[in-house]
């Protein structure tokens, strides 16, 4: 009707939508403004005859970006882009987590500093110490340069001896799983020595589409998944959508914090058709494979007691069906909500394992969402609170026989994880690429010395207190 062409028409359209959502009233709906535009650039460049890009290199090198959209990591090359800096995000967002999947070097939240760099800068992005450096002196690339390529040389050792078990100096064994999201994933995990999969994420079976999985389709990608670790222990989590992860074919009511409203398993409960379904899916994988179930976002007893019966109800409907099903699969809880953990003593006799969602406990326990760049010093896991918390978990699964596992960033941080060890915690699940290297370093740990760290940690004031200590104590062994 204006007179414009259609690429014209669709960018205007867009901005429209894109405008409307921002100005609603829900915080969360107001943050999709930056997807309506994500999707609709990439139809543009479609319109204007140009391939969908997700990096925009020509050449290996570092990508420079105000935020990368979870769309765009599906088309990164890790051969091409080397590292990551944007001026959005922190460093458990769910963008970290998915580019640490793929082995890709990323400083997030860097605000306006990045105008500081220009298109064809010399940068050396640090993934370990959440640094960038611009316009590096050579002796410092030099230095840089040396210790990559002793890192290459030792990830190559790393795995090249990652299939064996993951025991300290003085004979601990800890357990060292994978965070995956998909049968790829589950292969790449098998590949670098997974010892199984501590965290199944099923909410990506769930998201992007206009109606639920039904159950054959989940009992298929779980089944492959199973397929791919070759009888290794699988832990599937079962939905856990709320937050910062909605889907288009369920009706909410608006909240103010999302974090704070219905969320995991407070969600299914509350759906308990979807619930029942994805439980029936992953009991049909549990007559085949070594399946356990975990539920996400458990607050209450009641609420897991509640859980239990539907599980109970999905057991009879599948046995029903003349499928045979183990006598017992292993069922257990996150443990995210800091009064959750402070209850580790009453829930330990319900459950059979524990595992800690160390990125949720600790938003939750500081008050600092993980995604806000204005808090990524203060939300660290290794914050004392937060240790005193898993001591806590852990001391009291260990009372009733129960193991204790966490999947959060935490579980793949070189610095955490001698104090997790000390602390006692029994198994380690982090992404794929993160296990070779955290099990060479499992085997240069001394149990009793780690135990004397993890309680030395417990009294001091900061997580940069503590990850000071961590590296004077095991750097200096």
């Amino acid at each position: 009707d204006s007179g414009h062409n259609g690429a014209l028409a669709w960018h205007l359209t867009v901005e429209q939508t894109a405008a409307e959502y921002a100005s609603l009233g829900n915080e969360y709906l107001r943050t999709r403004s930056a997807d309506v535009r994500e999707v609709g650039g990439r139809v543009l460049l479609n319109l204007l005859g140009h391939a969908v890009s997700g990096d925009n290199l020509n050449r290996p090198g570092i990508l420079i970006a105000t935020d990368i959209g979870l769309g765009e990591i599906a088309h990164i090359d890790p051969k091409v882009v080397l590292g990551i800096c944007t001026g959005q995000g922190g460093a458990t967002s769910h963008t970290a987590i998915l580019l640490g999947n793929l082995g890709i070097p990323a400083v997030m939240g860097l605000g306006d500093r990045l105008s500081t760099i220009g298109e064809g800068d010399m940068v050396i992005v640090d993934g370990d110490k959440g640094t960038v450096i611009a316009k590096p002196s050579s002796e410092m690339l030099d230095d840089y340069q040396r210790r990559l390529e002793a890192l290459h040389a030792e990830r190559d050792q790393a795995r090249r001896e990652s299939l064996a078990l993951a025991f300290t100096r003085d004979g601990k064994w800890v357990e060292v799983v994978a965070n995956i999201g998909s049968t790829a994933e589950a292969k790449a995990a098998t590949a670098n020595g997974a010892e199984g999969v501590g965290l199944y994420r099923t909410e990506f079976l769930f998201l992007a589409r206009q109606i639920p999985p039904g159950e054959d389709e989940q009992f298929s990608a779980y089944r492959d998944a199973a397929l791919a670790l070759e009888k290794r222990p699988l832990i599937i989590r079962t939905l856990d959508i709320g937050g910062d992860k909605f889907l288009p074919y369920l009706r909410y009511e608006a909240e103010a914090n999302p974090f704070l409203g219905v969320r995991g398993l407070r969600l299914s409960l509350q759906h308990r058709d979807i619930f029942k379904t994805q439980l029936r899916a992953i009991l049909l994988t549990a007559a085949e494979f070594p399946v356990r179930i975990m539920f996400p976002m458990v607050t209450t007893p009641a609420e897991w007691r509640e859980a239990i019966a539907l599980l109970s109800e999905a057991r009879s409907e599948v046995a029903d069906r003349g499928v045979y099903l183990p006598p017992r699969i292993e069922t257990g809880m996150m443990v995210e909500v800091p009064g959750a953990a402070l209850q580790a003593e009453q829930f330990a006799p319900l459950v059979d394992f524990f595992s800690i969602g160390s990125n949720d406990l600790t938003q939750y326990t500081l008050a600092a969402e993980r995604g806000n760049a204005a808090l990524a010093t203060l939300a660290d896991g290794l914050h004392p609170a937060v240790l005193r918390l898993i001591q806590y978990i852990v001391e009291a699964a260990h009372r009733h026989g129960k193991w204790v596992g966490i999947c959060g960033e935490m579980a793949g941080d070189a610095a955490a994880v001698p104090l997790l060890v000390g602390l006692g915690i029994d198994e380690l699940s982090m992404n794929a690429a993160a296990i070779p290297l955290i099990k060479q370093l499992i085997r240069t740990l001394d149990y009793s010395a780690m135990q004397v760290l993890a309680k030395a940690s417990l009294t001091l004031e900061t997580a940069g207190d503590v990850r000071a200590l961590v590296m004077e104590q095991v750097s200096g062994e």
